[in-house]
C-alpha cells in the first residue's frame, strides 16, 4: 500500500511536472508572439565609375539622365540604417541615409528640419485586423519596380522610369488584404516630393490593385497623373522576367516608358541580368535632352547588364550600360554632347 501511494504521488508530481512545463512553454511562446521586436539593418555601398566613349573628367562628367552611380572615377553610394520596432499590432521604422545616394533619394529636403535630409522614411502603422493595415509618416513610393536601396535592386544604376517617378510621399495610407491574392491600397499624400510638410494645401491621391504579384498603381498631383505596372513572373526555378511600364502626363508634358528585367540564377551565389528599357518624354519635360536645346519628345533606349556575386553579406555587382538617345543627349561643360554613352560600373554592396 505504502509503496502504490509512493508510486502515486510519483505519477501526480511527474504529470504536474509536465502540465506546468507545457504551459510555461505555452506562456513563453505566446509572450514571444506579442513582444514586439526591434531591429537594425541596412546597407552599405560605394562603386567604381567610368565612362567607354567619352571623357571621364569633372564632376560634371557625361553619365546616363537616371539617378544615382553617375558620379566619376571611385565613389560613395550611402551608408543606409534602418530601425523598426515590430509588434503585432503596432510598430515603426525609422530609415536614415548618409551619402551621396541618400542626398539624391532625399534631394528636396532640408525643407524646414536641418536633419530633413538624412531621412529616408520615417513612418508608424497600425494593423488595425488581419486584413487591414493602417501607415502614417514619411514611405517609399509604391510606384515602380526599383527601389532606393542598392541591395534590393539587381541592377546598381538605375532606370528612367524610376528616377523620373516620386521616390516617396508623406501621408497616410491603408492596405487591405482583399484575399489570399487580390491586395488594395489608398492613399492621400502631400504634392510630390514634398516629404517634411505640405506647404501648398494642395494634396495627391494615391491607389494600387494587386493581384498575385502583379500590381496597377495610380497617383494623382495637382492635374498631372502617373499610372504604372509593375510585376514579373517566375518561367523557371532559375530565370525571372520582372516588368515595368508607366505613363505620366501634366497637361501634355510628361514622359511614358516601359521596361524589361530578365534574371537568370545560375548558382547560389552569383546570378546575372539586363534590363532593356524605352522611355520617351513628351513635352519639354527636360528628363533626357540636357542641352537646352528646346527639343521636344526624345528618346532613350538603355540597356543595362549587371552581374550579381555573393559573398556572404557582401555583393559584388560588375555592370556595363549603353544609352543611345535620339538626340545629343549627353554633355559635359568642357566637351561637345553626343547621342550615346557606354559605362562602366563595379559597386560593392553590404546588407546587414
Amino acid at each position: 500500500m505504502i509503496f502504490k501511494t509512493l508510486t502515486n504521488n510519483a505519477k501526480f508530481l511527474m504529470l504536474s511536472a509536465a502540465l506546468t512545463a507545457t504551459t510555461l512553454t505555452f506562456a513563453q511562446e505566446a509572450e514571444e508572439e506579442t513582444t514586439p521586436k526591434f531591429s537594425i539593418s541596412g546597407t552599405v555601398d560605394a562603386y567604381f565609375r567610368g565612362n567607354l566613349n567619352a571623357p571621364n573628367v569633372g564632376e560634371n562628367t557625361m553619365a546616363p539622365g537616371s539617378s544615382f552611380a553617375n558620379l566619376p572615377g571611385f565613389a560613395l553610394g550611402m551608408a543606409n540604417v534602418v530601425a523598426a520596432y515590430e509588434g503585432e499590432k503596432v510598430g515603426f521604422v525609422a530609415d536614415l541615409v548618409f551619402g551621396p545616394r541618400g542626398t539624391d533619394a532625399i534631394f528636396n529636403s532640408p525643407m524646414y528640419s536641418a536633419t530633413g535630409n538624412i531621412v529616408n522614411q520615417l513612418y508608424m502603422y497600425w494593423n488595425v485586423s488581419d486584413k487591414v493595415t493602417l501607415t502614417m509618416g514619411n514611405f517609399n513610393t509604391f510606384l515602380g519596380y526599383e527601389v532606393i536601396s542598392p541591395a534590393a535592386n539587381f541592377n546598381y544604376s538605375t532606370s528612367y522610369l524610376f528616377s523620373y517617378g516620386p521616390f516617396s510621399h508623406t501621408g497616410i495610407k491603408a492596405d487591405f488584404a482583399l484575399s489570399e491574392d487580390f491586395s488594395a491600397m489608398l492613399g492621400i499624400f502631400n504634392p510630390t516630393d514634398l516629404t517634411e510638410y505640405n506647404p501648398t494645401g494642395i494634396y495627391a491621391f494615391g491607389a494600387q490593385l494587386g493581384y498575385k504579384g502583379q500590381f496597377l498603381n495610380l497617383l494623382t498631383d495637382s492635374g498631372a497623373y502617373e499610372l504604372d505596372y509593375t510585376g514579373g513572373f517566375s518561367v523557371t526555378d532559375n530565370f525571372y522576367l520582372g516588368l515595368n511600364g508607366a505613363i505620366y502626363d501634366n497637361d501634355g508634358v510628361g514622359f511614358s516608358g516601359v521596361a524589361l528585367y530578365p534574371q537568370l540564377t545560375t548558382s547560389d551565389t552569383f546570378a546575372i541580368g539586363l534590363r532593356g528599357e524605352y522611355f520617351v518624354e513628351s513635352g519639354a519635360y527636360g528628363a533626357i535632352d540636357q542641352t537646352d536645346s528646346g527639343v521636344a519628345d526624345s528618346s532613350v533606349f538603355a540597356l543595362t547588364l549587371t552581374g550579381s556575386a555573393s559573398i556572404g553579406n557582401l555583393i559584388l555587382k560588375p555592370e556595363i550600360r549603353i544609352d543611345n538617345g535620339s538626340d545629343e543627349s549627353f554633355l559635359d561643360t568642357k566637351f561637345a554632347p553626343q547621342k550615346s554613352l557606354s559605362s562602366f560600373v563595379l559597386a560593392a554592396v553590404y546588407a546587414f
